[in-house]
């Protein structure tokens, strides 16, 4: 009897003598290398859901990894019976972001001038010959977020956008958050979160149907920490006090005239044209980053005369509020209780994820799974629905608090519950959230009615109920006709950028006019937070003067 391998969902008699990856390609499961299977490139990860047991020994190569993370070239099945499940850093069935919805004229208003243009059969980039070919022209637009990963792919000649990608960060070894991602480039050499990310992009890239030399331009954005990661730099200034990108400390110290950052593909380790521009949109300051500056271009703030926000819930959640007239940002440092992180049933939006959550006149409670299947888990916006249903019946009061003990059972097996101390640590990421909006709404010196506008970016603010996310205070008490949950706002600013010079500098101009609100700095943030801890709806709040 032997023991069964199961990497992806694909199971396969697991053999002593052959490691994980060679499992994994006779089951045509593609695991990234670039020292094809030599424990050199430690790219080849794999994250061990159950049988770790069953497992060979860690080898020094795997020295860098902790916890369920494993380089599948390394590790072989020990054990001659059980089972042994594991995939890759990229699992298929997480639910990803990838449209914008509500928003001004975006894409369709934009005019097409990119910055590769063809000359008969010279291509050009800012008007420098790069290539002599007569096929087309193409440019993708990356949203890096810290967990998820969105590509388009653009015909830069039409404007026609031919195709999408998405997948899960595999950085996720490097921990959940940003000041983790930090941290652990930080205490590794060899830039392997970089490195990493690179093979699974090179292996979405590849599976375009475009030849991947004939990709000329791309455009990425995501938060400072994402953005400087993928581009090599040192990361270690953003996780120190006062949290400013080197290109922010260089560009105040007259070494550079903008935030934003360009390399060839080659130096991108992409397999697109090696003399391809890589371009980096302009972060706005500190944790607030080249995404939320692309969400100003996605609602056309520079023509904007309205008051307006923006807000993208997340581990570091960015907030915007302003118009063309004056803009200012803040960015809170929420934590990762939203998107299941140290919940006792929390977990990301894959399959299995309890999205929806409702109580009846009877005090039952019904569920909505994503995928359909039995509930293994809550995601952030199950959280968000069962704090709003159990404050509405009742059973838990403003503070958080229980009326009829700690637990509350989802399934009926039992298996997946909901704590008085979840709802601790959802009160805490809440209160971030409020603190921010509060500093930011009064530094303006604007009320939250005044508001008329209320984007909620990014795909938690797509999937959450809006009254359930009132009632708790997560957001305003707006009219429901305010409020518009936007998607993915940044790959529409991404994509307006590359294939619009005019909309690029339009951003690069209006970055430096955002004022930056230092929240940890102001008098008032502890006042805004503990208030913002209670479940009640958001209005202004009153601070000692």
């Amino acid at each position: 009897m032997a023991a069964t391998l199961i990497i992806n969902g694909h199971a396969i008699e697991a053999s002593p003598t052959a490691s994980i990856f060679d499992h994994a390609e006779t089951l045509g499961v593609r695991v990234p290398t670039s020292c094809h299977k030599q424990g050199k490139c430690r790219e080849c990860m794999v994250e061990v859901t159950e049988g770790a047991e069953l497992l060979s020994d860690r080898t020094e190569e795997e020295r860098h990894l902790s916890g369920k993370f494993r380089l599948s070239c390394r590790t072989h099945v020990a054990a001659s019976s059980g089972e042994v499940r594991c995939h890759t850093m990229r699992r298929g069935n997480m639910r990803v972001e990838t449209e914008s919805a509500g928003l001004p004229e975006g894409l369709r208003g934009v005019h097409i001038d990119p910055a590769v243009v063809r000359n008969g059969e010279r291509i050009l980039l800012d008007g420098e010959e790069i290539e002599r070919a007569s096929g087309p022209l193409y440019g993708l637009a990356m949203d890096l977020g810290t967990t998820t990963v969105v590509l388009r792919l653009f015909d830069l000649e039409t404007g026609a956008r031919i195709a999408d990608a998405s997948f899960e960060n595999p950085q996720r070894f490097g921990g959940s958050d940003v000041m983790s991602r930090i941290h652990y480039d930080c205490s590794h050499p060899g830039k392997l979160l970089r490195r990493t990310l690179a093979g699974y992009l090179s292996h979405a890239i590849e599976e375009f149907p475009v030849d991947p030399l004939s990709i000329y331009e791309m455009v990425v954005v995501g938060n400072s920490t994402m953005r400087d990661l993928f581009f090599g730099l040192s990361v270690y200034s953003i996780g120190q006090n006062p949290y400013r990108s080197i290109t922010e400390i260089e560009m105040a110290e007259g070494k550079r005239a903008t935030t934003s950052l360009s390399m060839t593909g080659r130096r991108a380790l992409l397999p697109i044209h090696p003399r391809a521009r890589v371009y980096g949109a302009p972060i706005i300051s500190g944790h607030v980053g080249a995404d939320a500056a692309a969400c100003l271009l996605a609602v056309d703030m520079a023509h904007e005369d309205r008051l307006i926000a923006i807000m993208d819930i997340g581990t570091n959640t960015e907030l915007i509020v302003g118009n063309r007239h004056r803009i200012l940002a803040a960015s809170c440092p929420a934590g990762p209780a939203f998107e299941g992180g140290a919940i006792a049933c929390g977990m990301p939006a894959l399959d299995g994820a309890i999205e929806d959550v409702t109580v009846d006149a009877a005090g039952g409670i019904q569920v909505r799974v994503i995928g359909g299947g039995p509930p293994q888990g809550i995601c952030g916006s199950g959280l968000i629905a069962i704090l709003s249903e159990l404050l509405r019946t009742g059973r838990m009061n403003e503070l958080g608090r229980f009326v009829d003990g700690g637990r509350i059972t989802l399934d009926p097996q039992g298996a997946v519950f909901f704590l008085e101390n979840d709802v601790s640590e959802l009160a805490q990421a809440k209160g971030a959230h409020v603190a921010g909006l509060q500093v930011v709404a009064g530094s303006y010196g604007v009320e939250f009615g005044d508001i008329e506008v209320f984007y909620l970016a990014g795909g938690f603010g797509r999937n959450l109920s809006v009254p359930a996310a009132t009632r708790i205070g997560l957001i305003p008490n707006l009219p429901a006709s305010r409020v518009v949950q936007a998607g993915n706002a940044a790959i529409e600013g991404a994509s307006m950028m590359l294939l619009s010079m005019a909309k690029r500098s339009e951003l690069e101009e209006m970055v430096r006019r955002v004022e930056h609100c230092r929240l940890e700095t102001h008098p008032h943030f502890f006042d805004f937070f503990v208030e913002g801890c209670q479940f009640k709806l958001l209005e202004a709040v009153e601070v000692p003067g």
